[in-house]
């Protein structure tokens, strides 16, 4: 049996979703990760604290504290208000925020880790040979690290598409809105629709399988090349 026209609806806006946080927060994540890397300040435990805490809070909890932000009494509420932008409050913009905020760590670590893994002597060869800041990056530190930056990619992504408790929270059940998948799968196991449940479970689940062993096969192929890297 095929997929329903309000199902089909919630896969696109879903794989939009997923799109849209891990563009941004690839964007967001690797000045965060280069510097968590490198630094020395204080401040590297109380930040990698806050960027961790999506991994020990619940969902629900997350969502509600970004539900009241978002809010028209909260900060970022008053804010987007006053800018003419509305409430981020059930919108698929809010989406994108809470999703940001909850796949964080899983695209900060692996960057942080490949980072890490390169080291400072590369980059300061580079330097001593004229390349610039933009020039280092490109040419040094993001070929070597490539394979983090797929593995933070790829997390990212396949973590946006199993959210539930965060889209709920913050954008309740809007058809072609805020209701993704896992928000419809809700739906129809509440309305006891068990088929359109293992519907679109099973294919949640075969996708996150294949995203997955893609992701260990890339690394697999990689990693000679990473260590012919390194001792380059």
């Amino acid at each position: 049996m095929g997929l329903t026209e309000s199902e089909w609806q919630a896969v696109w806006l879903t794989l939009q979703l997923a799109c849209s946080a891990t563009f941004l927060l690839l964007l967001f994540a690797t000045p965060l990760a280069y510097w968590l890397a490198r630094t020395r300040s204080w401040l590297k435990g109380p930040v990698s604290a806050v960027v961790a805490l999506p991994l020990v809070l619940p969902p629900t909890v997350l969502g509600f504290y970004l539900l009241v932000a978002m809010g028209p009494s909260g900060f970022i509420g008053q804010l987007t208000q006053g800018l003419g932008l509305g409430s981020l409050a059930f919108s698929f913009e809010g989406l994108v925020i809470g999703s940001m905020i909850y796949s964080l760590p899983f695209v900060v670590q692996p960057i942080h880790n490949a980072i890490e893994a390169v080291g400072q002597r590369p980059l300061e060869v580079a330097a001593t040979l004229g390349a610039g800041p933009v020039d280092r990056f490109f040419t040094v530190l993001l070929p070597q690290a490539r394979a983090g930056f797929i593995t933070a990619a790829v997390l990212g992504f396949a973590h946006t598409l199993g959210e539930f408790g965060v889209v709920l929270m913050i954008g309740g059940n809007i058809p072609e809105e805020t209701r993704v998948l896992s928000v419809l799968i809700y739906d129809h196991v509440e309305a006891l629709d068990y088929a359109g449940a293992h519907r679109l479970s099973g294919g949640l689940l075969l996708f996150s399988f294949l995203v997955l062993l893609a992701l260990y096969a890339v690394q697999h192929r990689m990693a000679p090349q990473a260590r012919a890297d390194f001792r380059l």
